[in-house]
């Protein structure tokens, strides 16, 4: 069953001196339980896209010039503040790629996912540590109780992204859209942030938007690619298919530019 689809849709930037058109009549769709890609260079529109989701890009500059984006059959543009919110991080949740500039530097991290524990599910304000302590143990955090107690700076990148994982899941979302996830990370804790990712949303059963431009990363985890270039989507298909036989000189392009290792 299709759980997001995206018609048709474009968005422009309304700057003072210009107008940047960056996303030009993008069309996809992710069923539920898939993990769909989103790939291309800086620039290609694939961000812009993926915070539309949940209408996250600024409004102004940004302004939806036309399309739509069908949430379980309800388009999000058309949706009030009240209508938003009530989606946001329980229906669809997000991992944006730094979490030193996502995480509040002046609280403990386990108040912080505390918040998310009392705005999503409820819970009272007795429950809510035990909660806290289950999710950060779930996303892999080793000494729950020590690291909840402590603020962002004090974690390292990996543990940080882990917080932003068991944020983004404690609501139970329907839909996870990670932006670049692993960006900032080496690429051991990359591998340990990816397997964690796909392990959890197969286990919940949540559908993944991963934007990256990590061909490597789609590779291991994707099931189909969408290859975006200047704000339009040029290729898409399933993983093997568009990897194995690209139909476009600039999906040739980019899979050409992946480093390798020759023996």
């Amino acid at each position: 069953m299709t759980l997001l689809r995206v018609e048709e849709l474009s968005i422009d930037f309304r700057l003072t001196a210009e107008t940047v058109e960056a996303v030009r009549g993008v069309s996809l769709h992710v069923d539920e339980g898939e993990i769909l890609a989103v790939v291309g260079e800086s620039g290609s529109g694939k961000s812009a896209t993926a915070l539309s989701v949940l209408r996250l890009n600024p409004e102004p500059p940004c302004v939806y010039t036309g399309g739509r984006i069908l949430f379980d059959g309800v388009d999000v543009l058309a949706m009030g503040e009240r209508e938003l919110r009530g989606i946001r991080g329980s229906d669809v949740a997000m991992i944006f790629q730094d979490p030193m500039t996502s995480l509040n530097p002046l609280k403990r991290v386990g108040v912080q996912v505390g918040e998310v524990v009392r705005k999503h599910r409820g819970e009272s304000r007795r429950d809510t540590r035990d909660a806290v302590l289950a999710a950060l143990r779930e996303a892999g955090i080793p000494d729950a109780e020590r690291r909840a107690d402590q603020y962002p700076h004090e974690l390292s990148g990996g543990l940080r992204q882990r917080v932003m994982i068991a944020m983004a899941l404690v609501g139970q979302p329907r839909l996870l859209i990670a932006d670049e996830p692993t960006t900032a990370l080496d690429v051991t804790v990359q591998a340990q942030i990816l397997d964690l990712l796909v392990e959890l949303c197969e286990r919940r059963g949540t559908a993944v938007v991963l934007i990256t431009h990590d061909l490597g990363v789609v590779a291991e985890v994707a099931d189909r690619v969408v290859v975006m270039d200047k704000g339009q989507v040029v290729e898409s298909g399933t993983v093997l298919d568009v990897f194995d036989a690209p139909a476009e000189e600039y999906t040739r392009r980019l899979l050409g530019a992946t480093p390798r290792l020759e023996l």
